[in-house]
């Protein structure tokens, strides 16, 4: 059996089988990364629900693993070396997950290199940005009387919105014809829009080029699959 006890993660959270990769997690848009890429790949993988509660993220056997406190991270048990390793950030893991499976990254090094790129522009610039249009339009931010931190982040939104719509227009994917982990990390995000009750301010309809590339990715069975994993309690 593979060696676990290294990782003090595994004392919160038992794997049923250590052989294969852990995978704790939560369904956010950051979350359902991992585990669809996992679907996608076809890679075994035994997934964890860790709740956004500070009970779990902030636990001491949480952050051994990462020290951020934020969701996903794994452990891969049969590691590049021959040996476990842990890994957080979600970018991170689906470049390392796709490395490990040859899949998902591109056939060529001018591929990889696309497709790391638009995977970048989502960690650096939609995540992020989404995320504060998520906060100061449903969460805290959206009781404050000054209303311009708001603005900055429909403005910006609106703005990645068109670069995105742009690039796809007569492509299925982002990098081309091809699906890729660019993908994985950038329709989470945008699935995100519905539930912060922001795709009429945004001008979402407006997006068609993006309407039909989520409606695609939705389609997908390991998309789906990935969506609801881990299951919440």
């Amino acid at each position: 059996m593979s060696e676990l006890s290294a990782f003090a993660i595994a004392q919160k959270w038992p794997a049923q089988n250590p052989n294969v990769i852990q995978l704790y997690s939560f369904p956010t848009p950051n979350g359902v990364k991992a585990s669809i890429a996992l679907e996608e790949m076809g890679l075994e993988y035994e997934p964890h629900l860790v709740t956004l509660n500070d009970a779990d993220v902030k636990s001491p056997e949480f952050l051994s693993l990462n020290p951020n406190n934020k969701i996903p991270a794994i452990i891969d048990p049969n590691g590049p070396d021959g040996t476990p390793i842990g890994l957080f950030e979600s970018g991170a893991i689906l470049i390392y997950l796709a490395e490990k499976s040859g899949k998902l990254i591109g056939d060529t090094a001018t591929e990889r290199a696309q497709t790391i790129q638009w995977l970048m522009f989502q960690m650096g610039g939609l995540g992020p940005m989404l995320g504060q249009l998520g906060f100061f339009s449903k969460f805290a931010g959206s009781e404050w009387e000054d209303k311009r931190p708001q603005e900055r982040y429909i403005n910006e939104a609106k703005r990645l919105l068109n670069v995105l719509n742009l690039e796809l227009a007569g492509k299925d994917w982002i990098t081309g014809p091809n699906y890729s982990i660019a993908d994985i990390a950038i329709a989470p995000w945008l699935r995100a829009l519905d539930y912060y009750g922001t795709k009429d301010v945004v001008g979402w309809d407006d997006h068609t080029n993006l309407v039909d590339y989520l409606a695609r990715f939705e389609d997908r069975p390991a998309v789906q699959k990935g969506l609801v994993t881990p299951a919440r309690d």
